[in-house]
């Protein structure tokens, strides 16, 4: 049964995705990329050995992210230098080379790349280009168009013994990928199907995209009793009305259901956890005040809203007129559009508490995001 080895070209210098370090320590799905990329290979339960062409000075971090069994060799200059150099210290029937910061590879790339390896020498992973190709220079401008046109990707796979001889033959030249060099040597090169999501993370933007948002999404409710001498206040809007909301602060009942929202999308508890009423210091207090606190607290964590939603259950006022304001109030407060509110009253027809006057209730849902 052939051996089968892995290199990881991880020498670059990962200029052009602007991180504060090289590309390959930045931080993909929760793990450093480089490690994101061996973890793909090595969960694929096909590879007998690996190596990691590298830049010496980072060769010790690396070492810390990777298994004792990884062996680390100096990059060179060029991809084609480092590629050389791993391939000097390959063991493998079949070698298998990958970009170190292409993390998103599955286990039947790896295979259909080293079955055709296998079967054919080589065996580069591609996909039809979906978009129409053109070569641009200042002479000349010529469509390419997209028939037969691949974008190629890595792993490529080759026998081992073949690729090490085009390596040697290449001279002193630089080559776009090993598949080139490959070419060179032997007049052609096998293509296999590769992966839409089998991206080189490159740019900023493409960080930004294999991490994406993390979206939560949290509900809360709320109700408070209506009484004399009490100013009705909602959104932070006072309503007029011959009664108000009974409550430790001001019973904002529609801007605690909120805050009760974002917390439990946040799994940070409720507001009676972090403004309880029996602390004198939330007396009387101004709960727009106290869902900027929510928004430090979330923050602190890394969310923000991104939109909510609730619907005041109240037989008594009328709120149609009032919605647009206290909409325009909350968003505002929120740091959102005012398309992320959406606010909405009823009635329960005379039914229980909130129909007999005695109380306005609240339901609200939030969404949150978390870059």
């Amino acid at each position: 049964m052939d051996k089968i080895t892995v290199i990881l070209a991880a020498a670059g210098s990962g200029e052009r995705a602007k991180q504060n370090k090289n590309k390959i320590f930045a931080e993909v799905g929760g793990a450093p990329c480089i490690k994101k990329t061996f973890d793909a290979f090595y969960s694929s339960k096909l590879l007998d050995e690996y190596i990691v062409a590298a830049r010496p000075e980072e060769q010790e971090e690396i070492k810390a992210l990777l298994p004792d069994f990884v062996k680390i060799v100096s990059g060179g200059k060029t991809r084609t230098e480092s590629v050389k150099n791993a391939l000097s210290v390959t063991t493998g029937d079949i070698v298998l080379i990958h970009d170190g910061a292409r993390p998103f590879v599955t286990a039947e790339i790896i295979k259909r790349c080293t079955e055709s390896a296998q079967k054919f020498g080589s065996g580069v992973a591609a996909i039809p280009t979906r978009d129409t190709v053109v070569k641009n220079d200042t002479a000349n401008t010529e469509y390419l168009g997209k028939s037969g046109l691949c974008l190629i990707q890595t792993p490529q796979a080759f026998k081992t013994e073949e690729i090490k001889r085009a390596y040697e033959t290449a001279g002193g030249k630089t080559f776009n990928d090993d598949g080139e060099v490959y070419l060179n040597c032997f007049g052609s090169v096998k293509l296999v199907e590769g992966g839409v999501t089998n991206v080189k993370l490159t740019y900023p933007e493409d960080f930004e995209r294999a991490n994406g948002s993390e979206r939560r999404f949290g509900t809360g409710f709320d109700c408070h009793r209506l009484v004399e001498n009490r100013k009705l206040i909602l959104g932070g809007v006072v309503i007029p009305h011959d009664k108000g909301l009974l409550g430790h602060s001001d019973a904002d009942v529609l801007t605690h259901a909120i805050m009760d929202a974002i917390l439990s999308a946040c799994a940070l508890r409720d507001i009676g956890f972090w403004f309880p009423d029996n602390d004198e210091k939330y007396k009387g207090a101004d709960s727009m005040k106290l869902l900027a606190e929510v928004l430090k607290i979330v923050g602190e964590k890394g969310f923000k809203p991104e939109s909510v939603s609730a619907v005041i259950m109240a037989e008594k006022p009328k709120l149609l007129k009032h919605i647009p304001t206290i909409t325009e109030n909350l968003a505002a407060a929120l740091g959102v559009a005012p398309d992320k509110v959406g606010i909405s009253a009823t009635t329960l027809e005379g039914l229980g508490f909130v129909g007999r006057e005695e109380g306005i209730c609240v339901h609200a849902n939030a969404v949150v995001v978390k870059e």
